[in-house]
């Protein structure tokens, strides 16, 4: 084996030889190619370490591996040598930046290169456009994605199936159906994936007939149902028809896999079809994937004996020893109202990492006790646990010191974060810290906390505003209050919830003028209207 060969010290005499023949190494049709083999990936690493490349092939074949492991960095620094260099931006350098770009921190890097391709000239065939389509899409910058696609003068299918996931990404099911209405239109050829977005589109918006129908298209052009058998059974247990999920199940002549029916136990838990759930355990060897998927689904309805079920399978199974298993068996026994047993699942985890110490947090949070979340975030802190807290982790805290009253412990956390992890602060804590000092009574500690964060440059979003406004109401802070009312409406003036809390804060000082010159707005903006339809539709997908 060649990881064998390279492993030998005496193979580096060899490298000259390998490095002449760098052009049939990079070469698609090339049997071996290092970057294609998940088990090869540190050998590729180490062979381009060691070559002095050059040529484009080398350096294209270079980036494409460090996207495909995860070195999104890396690629980016690679991409800026080569450009650095004038290296040739081939189809191939930037299809694999641009795929980079969509996993960095920042939209800007896609930016730039979008910008590059415009500014050098370069002609982005087909696969290029799709692929600065697919980085503002993963970006969520969904305006961008629809400007690209609309100004590709050819569109393939892969594009169409980019627009798609676009709109789905951010939730607008309707508008990513009408994107399959038009590539009908076009007498565009669907691929699986199509009909998956699809039956996805349906599901998030309970279109049982119309889903019935993408099942016809599929049966009628015999696609490969060891894909879509998957995203049919998702889409019937979605809309509560797990009669015709196990039909799709049982009717597939093609093999099964896991998945397919790890989504369909999912499926019979959601729907409260525990015995079907539990026969189809039975008659397979549950795994982890299978009973995550099944306990998410009993947090979803708080189903606490089917949750036990579970459990209990898990560990006749021995599968406690899955850190993503366990916390989501905890957030199942918190969301049960099962404190002790949520603690009993923490303790006896062998891997804590930080979504299982905020998830404890968070538990004795929102069940009223502060106390005893602070004490394990201190633990967490201080102890040597190796494990870091993050902005979820500080969010759970700061809110279970606020409902809790613990204003000493509330401060203690803030700073901590705001000394040494700084970068886990966001608006959301400023907001979470302002409710806790209002809560306390400590209004000028609040007006000092927010000029502090116009100095340090913090974003005062809505959502501080709201919380400023809150914390000026519990303290009868009247002149204050009306500027924080003021701000909050001119910042966000579409929110019904920030127009309640303006007018609960007028109506606690008794300006019944104001409470009805708010309400009269609030109508003729139908913000009513629209929040009761909102919690009809969130009524109905919780149903």
């Amino acid at each position: 084996m060649i990881s064998s060969f390279v492993a030998k010290p005496f193979s580096r005499l060899c490298f000259p030889i390998l490095i002449s023949s760098l052009s049939a190494f990079n070469s698609p049709t090339t049997s071996f190619n290092p970057c294609s083999s998940q088990g090869l990936c540190y050998l590729a690493h180490h062979l381009f370490d060691e070559f002095p490349q050059t040529d484009i092939p080398s350096l294209n074949c270079r980036l494409t591996s460090y996207v495909r492991s995860c070195r999104q960095s890396d690629a980016w620094s690679l991409f800026c040598r080569m450009h650095r260099s004038f290296s040739p931006l081939t189809a191939h350098t930037l299809t694999a930046v641009l795929a980079a770009c969509s996993a960095l921190p920042t939209s800007e890097y896609g930016r730039l290169v979008h910008g590059l391709i415009i500014k050098t000239g370069a002609y982005p065939g087909i696969v290029t456009k799709t692929a600065i389509l697919d980085m503002y899409s993963k970006c969520g910058l969904l305006d961008d994605s629809v400007k690209v696609f609309e100004e590709m003068e050819m569109r393939d299918v892969v594009a169409w199936n980019s627009l798609l996931s676009s709109f789905l990404r951010e939730g607008l099911a309707e508008e990513a159906l009408n994107v399959f209405v038009e590539m009908k239109r076009e007498k565009m050829e669907f691929s699986e994936f199509t009909l998956c977005s699809v039956l996805k589109a349906c599901a998030a918006l309970e279109d049982f007939r119309l889903g019935k129908q993408v099942h016809g298209v599929v049966v009628v052009m015999n696609r490969d149902m060891l894909v879509l058998g998957t995203a049919l059974v998702d889409f019937y247990s979605s809309v509560g028809c797990i009669s015709e999920a196990m039909k799709v199940y049982t009717s597939l002549n093609c093999r099964k896999d896991d998945i397919m029916l790890n989504s369909l136990i999912s499926g019979c838990v959601r729907n409260k079809r525990y015995e079907e759930a539990l026969s189809l355990m039975s008659k397979m060897r549950p795994n982890a994937i299978a009973l995550t998927s099944a306990l998410h689904a009993c947090s979803e309805n708080s189903d606490l004996w089917i949750g036990k079920q579970i459990h209990c399978v898990s560990i006749r199974r021995g599968l406690t020893s899955n850190t993503q298993l366990c916390n989501i068996l905890l957030d199942m026994y918190a969301k049960c109202g099962k404190v002790l047993n949520a603690r009993t699942v923490f303790d006896g985890m062998c891997h804590k990492n930080v979504v299982s110490w905020s998830s404890m947090i968070q538990t004795y949070g929102s069940h009223g006790d502060g106390l005893k979340a602070f004490e394990l975030f201190k633990m967490m802190v201080e102890g040597r646990t190796g494990v870091l807290p993050n902005s979820v982790t500080f969010l759970s805290v700061l809110s279970a010191c606020g409902h809790s009253g613990l204003v000493q412990q509330g401060q203690e956390c803030f700073y901590l974060a705001k000394e040494k992890y700084s970068s886990c602060l966001g608006p959301e804590h400023y907001a979470c810290f302002i409710d806790v000092l209002g809560r306390a009574g400590k209004i000028d500690d609040v007006w000092s906390l927010f000029h502090d964060m116009e100095t340090c440059g913090v974003k005062v979003t809505s959502e501080i505003w709201a919380a400023v406004l809150n914390a000026c109401s519990h303290n009868q802070d009247v002149t204050r209050g009306e500027f924080a009312a003021q701000k909050l409406l001119q910042l966000d003036p579409n929110k019904a919830g920030n127009f309640v809390l303006a007018s609960n804060f007028y109506a606690s000082i008794g300006k019944w003028d104001s409470v009805d010159e708010l309400r009269r707005i609030m109508n003729a903006k139908g913000l009513r209207k629209l929040e009761k339809a909102r919690s009809l539709l969130l009524a109905s997908s919780a149903g």
